[in-house]
Order: C-alpha cells, then structure tokens, then sequence
C-alpha cells in the first residue's frame, strides 16, 4: 500500500470517527431532553407576514392551514410546516386565541377528511377557539367528510368558488373481527351488520355536528346532501353549508370584519427547525428503533392505519 493510499485510508477513518462520535452526542443531547429536572419549556411558534397592516395599531389576522388527509401521527421537525398534525393545529388555535393583537383567525381547509377521532379533535379546538375570537373556515379545493366535519367549528364558513364539498361516510376501515375486511374471504352477515352499525354510528354523529353547527334539520341532510355527493361552492351556499362563497381574500376581509380590526396585517405561524430537527433526530426517535419502509408511491397516496375508523369520501381508496 503506498503513501498516498494509505493517508486517504487514514483521512476517511478520521472522519467517520468524527461523524459517529457527533451522532452520538446529538442522541445524547435528545435524551437529556427527556429529563423531567430540566426546563421544557414550549417555544412560541414565530410569525411570517402574509400581507401588512394599514393601521398604527398592533393588530393581527392569522392564517393557519390544514391540508391533506387528518392524521393524528405526527410529522414532527422541518416537515410539520408542510404535513401540520393535529397537535400543531391545537398549538396554533391556543397561540392565536391567547394573542392580545389577534383580533380573528382564518383556518384555510384543503383535505378529503381523515380520521374519525383526529377530525372531532380538531373540531373541539376550533370551536373552543371561535368561542373566543372570530374564526373563519376557508374550504379549498376541497373540504369533505372530515375536513367539513373540522369546519364546522368555525364562526362562518367560505367556500372557494370552483371548488368541491363531499359530505356522507362512504368509508370504513376495521372492524372488531381479526380478518374482517381482508378480502380473503367474503363477509359474513354478522360482520356486515357490526361495521354497518359503526359506520352509521359516526355517520350519525357526523350528521348532529354539521346540523348544530349549520341550523339544518338531520333529516333533511339526511335525505339530500349528505349521501356522499359531491356539491360545488354555490350548490353548498344553496344548502346552508357554507356561509358565502368567494376567494381567500374574502376570508380575510371577513376575519377582519368579525375581529373589528379592519387594518389588520395578516401573518403565518411556523415554527423554527432546530439542528436535531434538521437531522431528523429527536428524542422519540433516539429511543425507538431504526425502521426502514419503501414507499413506491413516491409519498402520492397517504397511508392508512389499521384499526382506524375516516371520514373519507369512497373514490379517495379507489
């Protein structure tokens, strides 16, 4: 072996010696921060500025966003921004409603639904939080099954022009047999009717919360659109789901309407990713073990998790 080699041999050593050692500081570092002695503190989530303010007067619209399908696993680090979970909307709402300079909250909705018991969680947030300050549902493109169930919390309601609303439960996961819904085996009728029976127990709550919440009779939901259509803005508007139609602007013009804050600046939360969030590294992953999946999807379709029962429209699993 000559010289050269070998110092490049001996370079590399070094410098994986290096890199194992910061890895293993970094898991240190993220177990101590489990230490119930030490100081844990929750940071604010900061702000980025969407539109400025007219006014002298310190007040403020925020815009939070829910997209995709509800999920009450957490993304955690860099990626929560992108993939909020339900604890990040939670934070959020709190932040905002405990925020002198908040006069109203616009909660945009882009989702097909989700879970069952992640979009009653969201749901209670946002009605607790339009308990105490204006909050305002913008629905995208679309808002159905649970993302309309998170909506209805909400102050007032505006639905994006050309988009869509999907209101009904077309689905069920898992029932409370071990093979149920594998498809190896036809069901049986004792299974049909249990998950019937669940599907129509949600369904039924479902359809209490969007009356409550829209002043519409169950029964008439029931018998028009809550059948697992899929309505446009005005059919929506026709059907009291939606307090007005319009564009993200109009939110906003409305937030600031309810808030009695009419030179309000908007603003964005986020939080800062700290060095072990850029690493992918936390506590709960230094003490969880290594696992590895291969998504050929390419991360297009979400997954599902056993043993859950969604608020998702039926063509979503086709």
């Amino acid at each position: 072996m000559n010289k050269t080699t070998f110092g490049c041999l001996i370079a590399a050593l070094v410098v994986a010696l290096g890199l194992s050692v910061c890895f293993n500081l970094i898991q240190i570092v993220a177990l101590l921060g489990d230490d119930p002695g030490l100081t844990d503190e929750i940071e604010p989530l900061t702000e980025k500025m969407v539109s400025k303010g007219q006014g002298e007067a310190p007040s403020k619209i925020v815009h939070l966003d829910l997209e995709g399908v509800i999920s009450s696993m957490s993304t955690g680090g860099f990626l929560e921004d992108a993939l909020p979970s339900v604890d990040g909307i939670k934070r959020s709402l709190e932040q905002a409603v405990g925020d002198a300079e908040v006069k109203a909250i616009v909660l945009r909705v882009n989702s097909p639904g989700g879970e069952v018991t992640a979009s009653d969680i969201i749901y209670n947030a946002v009605k607790k939080a339009a308990a105490k300050k204006p909050v305002v549902v913008y629905m995208d493109s679309v808002a159905a099954s649970g993302g309309y169930y998170v909506a209805c919390g909400a102050t007032k309601v505006i639905h994006e022009l050309f988009g869509k609303v999907g209101l009904g439960s077309q689905t069920f996961t898992s029932g409370a047999f071990k093979d149920t819904l594998s498809g190896a085996r036809p069901m049986r009728e004792d299974e049909k009717l249990y998950v019937q029976a669940l599907v129509n127990e949600m369904y039924d709550r479902f359809l209490g919360i969007v009356s409550e919440a829209r002043k519409v009779p169950k029964d008439v939901l029931r018998n028009t659109v809550a059948d697992g259509r899929v309505v446009t803005g005005r059919q929506a508007l026709a059907a009291k789901l939606v307090d007005q139609i319009g564009y993200i602007e109009d939110a906003y013009a409305l937030a600031k309407e309810l808030g009695k804050a009419p030179d309000a600046a908007v603003v964005k939360y986020h939080s800062a990713p700290t060095f072990l969030d850029a690493l992918g590294v936390s506590a709960r992953s230094a003490k969880t073990p290594a696992k590895i999946e291969l998504d050929l999807t390419g991360g297009a379709l979400t997954k599902l998790q056993p043993g859950m029962m969604y608020y998702l429209p039926g063509s979503y699993l086709r």
